[in-house]
C-alpha cells in the first residue's frame, strides 16, 4: 500500500472558530440545509460526533455519488483541528483503499482565517495517485466550502 499525500489551503474572511463549528462541529446540520442540491442528509451512525463517531454523508438523487462514509479519528476544539477518514462510498474503488483527512483552521492577521487541508491517499499495491485523478473531488470541497463561507457572511451572528 501507498500513500500519496497533496495538501490544500484557502482564506476566507470568516473567523477560524466559525469556519470550524459550521464545517467540523455542526456540518450534519449546516450542509444539508444550506446545499440541498448536493447534499440529502449527513446521519451520525455511531457515536455522539465526537472521536470514533462515523458520520454517512448522502448525497442527492441524479449526483455521480450516492454515500460517503468518515470516521473521526481526532477532533481538538480547542486548537480547531479535525482528522478523519473516508472508510467507505462510491469513491473507494480498486485504486484506493481509503483517504485520510486533516483539516485546521488557522487565525490570519485580517480577522479571518486559513484552512489547511492534508489528504492522505492510501492505495493498494503500487498504485501512483495524480492531482488530475482527485481534482473533481478537491474542486467539490472547496464550492462546498465557499457555501458555507457566503451562509456565514449573510449570517453574521450564526456560530459565534
Amino acid at each position: 500500500m501507498g500513500v500519496t499525500t497533496f495538501t490544500h489551503e484557502f482564506t476566507t474572511p470568516i473567523a477560524p472558530s466559525r469556519m470550524f463549528k459550521a464545517l467540523i462541529v455542526d456540518s450534519h446540520n449546516l450542509i444539508p440545509k444550506i446545499a440541498p442540491q448536493g447534499i440529502k442528509n449527513i446521519e451520525l451512525v455511531e457515536g455522539d460526533g465526537g472521536v470514533g463517531s462515523i458520520k454517512v454523508t448522502n448525497f442527492a438523487e441524479g449526483g455521480h455519488l450516492k454515500f460517503l462514509k468518515h470516521k473521526i479519528d481526532a477532533l481538538d476544539t480547542e486548537n480547531l483541528v479535525c482528522k478523519y477518514t473516508l472508510i467507505e462510498g462510491d469513491v473507494i474503488f480498486d485504486k484506493i483503499e481509503l483517504i485520510v483527512y486533516e483539516v485546521q483552521f488557522l487565525a490570519s492577521s485580517d480577522g479571518g482565517c486559513v484552512c489547511k487541508m492534508t489528504s492522505g491517499y492510501h492505495t493498494t499495491g503500487d498504485v501512483e495517485l495524480k492531482e488530475d485523478d482527485i481534482k473533481q473531488g478537491k474542486e467539490k470541497a472547496m464550492g462546498l466550502y465557499k457555501v458555507v463561507e457566503e451562509y456565514l457572511l449573510a449570517n453574521p451572528n450564526v456560530y459565534v
